[in-house]
């Protein structure tokens, strides 16, 4: 289809505010609308009314009753399940940290990240550590000072580098890692195997972007997508498709949906706090957002009694432990000793 020029004008919060009653939506109190207008905007909240409108939806009619108090409540249910991912994003980060600097420390030494021999493309090598290079030279971090002071390396040893790095370059280390045990051990200690960890990592840095920018995410179909274990170390999903309206297609895989994300939170959550709280505090939120419909984020019909939902504390497998190499095996407890 050919394109056109964009035409539409901008219009004033008042012609907004008609607009969305000519189209049958019910406001019932237009200055408390008009401000919802002004101080989150018309474009951002029609994403939250969307769901409101009759098919087809190009027509931009409200079915019945849709009220406008409806649509600022999904945004707000939108925004707090926002901020409660992100802090459990920032948990799984941390963890990962820690565990690819121990892990690679001590079997490569501090400054692992920057010997090539460990990496598999050098193209993708030079690019993270001309990042690093940049990152350490902006950081106004203390102990960043501290090393430019009184060492003469270029870059910082990793548990100092690792620390001022983004999340997404994390996750391009250990995409470019080696095959290695280490590379084993660290995947396996959240309970998958290499390629799923470093898909679920890519997957977990756009969920952290789209929360910090603000972008709706409850029902969002994901355009980076983690992919599904065939064989996970503990208990994950046997739900993981949704039935096709179109009987003759395959079913749909649920891993571009919100459901799979918080399962795949929930998953790596476990090994690193077994009782945490993450499913206990996004049930409070459901309850306190009772018109939500979690068949829109994705649920499945029998999610429910998926041991991942259903169990409050899980028993981590030591399954992982056991495939590593006697050698890592033996040079980790002589750590520990």
């Amino acid at each position: 289809m050919a394109k056109v020029p964009y035409t539409k004008p901008a219009l004033s919060y008042t012609d907004q505010l008609q607009r969305l009653k000519d189209r049958n939506l019910t406001i019932e109190n237009d200055s408390k609308a008009i401000h919802l207008l002004e101080k989150i905007s018309y474009y951002r909240l029609s994403g939250y009314w969307y769901p409101m409108l009759k098919i087809p939806k190009s027509n931009h009619i409200f079915k019945e009753n849709s009220n406008l108090k409806n649509a600022f409540k999904l945004y707000c249910f939108d925004r707090e399940l926002r901020k409660l991912i992100s802090g459990e994003l920032e948990k799984i980060e941390v963890a990962v940290r820690a565990r690819m600097i121990y892990t690679l420390s001590h079997t490569h030494g501090p400054f692992w990240f920057d010997d090539s021999t460990l990496f598999q493309n050098n193209w993708t090598f030079n690019k993270t550590n001309a990042r690093f290079t940049k990152d350490f030279s902006d950081s106004d971090e203390e102990f960043i000072k501290n090393f430019k002071l009184n060492y003469s390396e270029n870059l910082p040893p990793s548990w100092m580098m690792l620390e001022i790095t983004s999340f997404g370059s994390l996750s391009i280390v250990f995409k470019n890692l080696k095959a290695s045990r280490e590379k084993r051990f660290i995947a396996n200690s959240f309970g998958v195997n290499e390629t799923t960890f470093q898909s679920w990592l890519h997957s977990m840095v756009y969920i952290r972007n789209v929360c910090a920018h603000h972008g709706r995410l409850w029902n969002r179909n994901m355009s980076i997508t983690p992919s599904i274990p065939t064989s996970p170390i503990n208990p994950f999903l046997n739900i993981t498709t949704l039935p096709n309206h179109d009987v003759t297609q395959p079913p749909i895989d649920l891993n571009n949906r919100t459901y799979y994300i918080l399962s795949m939170i929930i998953y790596l959550l476990n090994p690193i706090n077994p009782n945490h709280t993450f499913k206990e505090k996004l049930f409070d939120l459901l309850k306190k957002y009772p018109m939500i419909d979690v068949k829109a984020m994705g649920f499945p019909e029998g999610w429910e009694n998926e041991n991942i939902w259903k169990w409050k504390n899980i028993v981590i497998s030591q399954k992982w432990y056991n495939i590593l190499s006697k050698k890592i095996i033996k040079k980790f407890n002589k750590l520990h000793s």
